[in-house]
């Protein structure tokens, strides 16, 4: 394995759960990565969804460096660029085209491509990625889905994403094959909208408890 890809891991491996937020403003979500980081959640993932997301990521690399964050739905190489020149540390897709693998190899980025079924998976090992999104998780199977993927396929490790709440977490956590899942719950609207950073916290505290159910 690769030392980016051992790297990848890493990151991953250091919470339970990664959070999928989309910042409405870059004070926004430099307060959301501090609450998170209080709470025991490092790494971030910034879906690049708006005008101001690049912005920030870069806001939350430079003030808050105890935060691990990241750059989701990148969907070409011009925004893995983009991401990594904002100081994104890893990179997540929805899916995965040539054009988007070639360039991480290219440029050793970091990348989490996302897979939905065996072909994708063993396409992305054929290109040599190892380190994969599921994706949307609870539409196409669920935990017993990915759980079934763990014995042909055994060198691929998963993030699971899409529709996964802290009811469903376990059951993917308990998987041979799973890192971590990816959320939305930690950052709940109706908290950001009355800049409640305190149940945000709150949220990533108990989810990294998951970890140890």
């Amino acid at each position: 394995m690769s030392a980016v890809e051992t790297r990848l891991r890493e990151i991953l491996r250091s919470g339970p759960v990664v959070p999928v937020y989309t910042p409405a403003s870059v004070p926004e979500a430099v307060a959301v990565a501090r609450a998170l980081v209080r709470g025991g959640i490092r790494a971030i993932e910034i879906t690049l969804r708006n005008a101001i997301a690049l912005d920030a990521v870069r806001a939350v690399a430079d003030e808050v460096p105890e935060a691990l964050v990241g750059a989701g739905t990148v969907l070409t190489p011009a925004q893995l660029d983009a991401a990594l020149a904002a100081g994104a540390m890893f990179l997540v897709s929805p899916g995965s085209t040539t054009a988007l693998l070639d360039a991480a190899r290219a440029t050793a980025a970091p990348l989490l491509p996302g897979t939905a079924n065996a072909s994708d998976i063993m396409r992305s090992l054929e290109a040599g990625f190892a380190t994969l999104k599921f994706f949307p998780a609870e539409a196409i199977g669920g935990a017993a889905a990915l759980g079934s993927y763990a014995a042909p396929l055994a060198q691929a490790m998963f993030c699971p994403t899409g529709g996964i709440t802290p009811q469903s977490a376990p059951a993917y956590l308990a998987l041979p094959n799973v890192l971590c899942v990816g959320g939305s719950w930690l950052t709940p609207k109706a908290a950001l909208a009355a800049q409640d950073w305190s149940q945000v916290e709150t949220l990533a505290r108990a989810a990294t408890a998951l970890a140890r159910t």
